[in-house]
């Protein structure tokens, strides 16, 4: 089968609104965090990059692409459908989600809670845009 592109780049860019309305639901609940540790010191009350959110959102949308097409390239192995997605999903959240925060838990004087949250946004938020992604693609007649 041909890669249906037009329907991979669907898949990533609806993938890709949903993970950020996740990383939004997030981030709105680690606000206290974020307020304590700039009160601390700990995290700059502006960021160095003055377009950071904007950028972040970008990153999201590339990201949840990236796992639109890993969701197509392996549907000729792995099988098309929701197992192959939650796979796929939870093989690249793990990757972007677990080790840095883990060790931004351990070793960073913030909050447990950020990293925690930052963890989920990144691994829930891959699942999301994969599952989505796989929903909305169908090979090329």
């Amino acid at each position: 089968m041909k890669l249906n592109t037009t329907r991979v780049w669907l898949g990533g860019i609806a993938g890709g609104v949903v993970w950020n309305a996740w990383g939004f639901f997030i981030q709105m609940r680690q606000r206290p965090f974020y307020e304590a540790a700039q009160k601390q010191g700990l995290f700059l009350k502006e960021p160095r990059y003055p377009f950071f959110v904007g950028e972040w959102i970008l990153l999201v949308f590339v990201l949840s692409i990236l796992l639109a097409y890993l969701y197509a390239w392996s549907r000729a192995t792995a099988g098309a459908g929701l197992k192959t997605a939650l796979k796929i999903g939870m093989i690249v959240g793990f990757c972007a989600g677990v080790p840095g925060n883990f060790a931004q838990a351990v070793w960073s004087p913030v909050s447990r809670m950020l990293p925690l949250g930052w963890m989920l946004e990144m691994w829930a938020g891959a699942i999301l845009a994969a599952v989505v992604a796989g929903f909305l693609y169908k090979d090329k007649a």
